[in-house]
């Protein structure tokens, strides 16, 4: 499975099963009279599972796709009717796992290396992959004209993972210090700070956590330099406790969007030009690090607002923006995972907007602003695979 969902379910004590329950709700749904979006499924590198984690303006769909044999899985590049393999960074896997955005050719990701992690850390990267642990050390890459090259860690640090990069060349992400902080949880060891690269060569800055957390990484940029990201304890540098503080920087200054109540999962991950932000934030009831999120929309006008869930469902999660305000992401209930689009304040299960007969579509992680949307969809044997969503013309020239 290709979300980052599966990576925070597999971390929470929430147990959802992503298969089966899926194709079991699509069953007996009555077919949309008239269908607002074409569904194109994208393909693989030769393996069984990929996912469509990003897309920009120009049409270029990124994310990963498994090789043959399904042991190994490379960040992929949809472009033009054809499959590119992005590469890694000398080891086993490579993956764009975050909405990019950038459309002046440059695409940003994680790759494990060539060398084992001298501390075993699992970091960050590992559960993004889908693949068998390796035990190398992870590197955020930046990906331009072919040539893919490693987004360093602080001093003293072993990892890096890139989310996001906008046009201006500054990439952002998180890196690894050389601080052995005793807020994390094992493997983990080291500390890690929200970073943005560039745009000058070899340039890198530390955006600062909250108040007295000793973490912070940050998930997204726009074109103004917003960024936005989490802040909290080192924890297992992913998520849960990492993400006490949903955060904005402005000119490096951190500031608290808020949350819902919740002690964990408290993540922003997308920020569009006009500084609105989309993500999800847990309710009370998660000391433990359970994930009972829902879907956010935050902006300096309004605030945070809750986006809710699917009818039935328990819990919802925001993962793309595009300038129109169109938010989407996955919804999880009883029935199993379906991909939503929010927009003119209804959340909308985008299975009931495409033709009788499609995949199930069960997560969407980023949409442009033309409304073309991306994801995952299940098929017959549950393997997940890249999707593009496009939305018919009258639609989109209705909006």
């Amino acid at each position: 499975m290709r979300s980052r969902i599966a990576t925070y379910i597999a971390a929470t004590t929430l147990c959802v099963s992503m298969g089966a329950p899926v194709r079991l709700a699509a069953k007996g749904k009555p077919a949309p009279k008239k269908p607002e979006y074409t569904v194109i499924i994208l393909g693989t590198l030769g393996g069984a599972a990929s996912g469509a984690n990003s897309i920009n303006n120009r049409g270029w769909v990124t994310g990963v796709a498994n090789l043959a044999g399904d042991q190994v899985a490379h960040a992929a590049l949809w472009r033009n009717g054809e499959v590119v393999d992005l590469g890694t960074l000398g080891g086993p896997n490579s993956a764009v796992s975050w909405p990019v955005k950038n459309k002046k050719g440059v695409i940003v990701g994680i790759s494990e290396t060539a060398d084992v992690d001298p501390l075993g850390e699992t970091f960050s990267c590992a559960p993004f992959f889908g693949t068998p642990f390796t035990g190398h050390s992870c590197r955020g890459f930046l990906w331009r004209d072919d040539e893919i090259t490693p987004l360093p860690p602080f001093p003293g640090g072993n990892n890096s993972y890139a989310t996001g990069v906008n046009d201006r060349g500054q990439a952002v992400g998180w890196a690894e210090n050389g601080i052995h902080d005793t807020t994390c949880t094992f493997p983990q060891v080291l500390q890690f700070r929200a970073a943005i690269w560039g745009p000058g060569e070899n340039q890198m800055q530390e955006l600062p956590p909250i108040l007295d957390d000793s973490s912070s990484a940050a998930t997204a940029i726009n074109n103004k330099g917003q960024v936005v990201g989490i802040s909290g304890r080192c924890d297992r540098a992913f998520g849960r406790f990492s993400a006490f503080h949903a955060v904005l920087w402005e000119n490096g200054a951190p500031t608290d969007l808020g949350n819902f109540g919740g002690v964990a999962w408290n993540t922003p991950t997308a920020i569009n030009s006009h500084g609105q932000v989309a993500g999800f934030s847990d309710f009370p009831g998660d000391q433990a690090g359970g994930l009972n999120s829902h879907a956010f929309l935050w902006s300096k006008q309004n605030g945070l607002e809750d986006l809710k869930t699917l009818p039935g469902d328990a819990i919802s999660l925001a993962f793309g923006i595009n300038d129109r305000g169109q938010v989407v992401g996955q919804s999880i209930g009883a029935n199993g995972s379906h991909a939503f689009l929010w927009e003119d304040g209804v959340m909308k299960d985008l299975n009931d907007l495409v033709p009788s007969g499609t995949p199930v579509l069960f997560f969407a992680n980023d949409v442009d602003d033309r409304g073309q949307i991306v994801g995952g969809a299940l098929d017959a044997a549950g393997n997940s695979l890249a999707f593009v969503a496009v939305p018919d013309r009258g639609r989109h020239e209705g909006n």
